[in-house]
């Protein structure tokens, strides 16, 4: 019994490997919407400089 839970725990532990794909895509994810947000961030600084001028 004991033999068969160990198997299962190391199954499910070596099916849990880091997918870099996944890695790199989810860091191109966070970069682009770090852009993104910078852009908005700039667009409305540069439009309430605008404003107030």
């Amino acid at each position: 019994m004991t033999q068969k839970a160990e198997a299962a725990a190391q199954a499910e532990a070596s099916s849990r490997k880091t997918d870099p794909l996944g890695l790199v895509l989810l860091a191109t994810i966070v970069l682009v919407m770090t852009a993104w947000i910078g852009g908005l961030v700039w667009a409305a600084m540069a439009f309430l400089t605008w404003l107030v001028s």
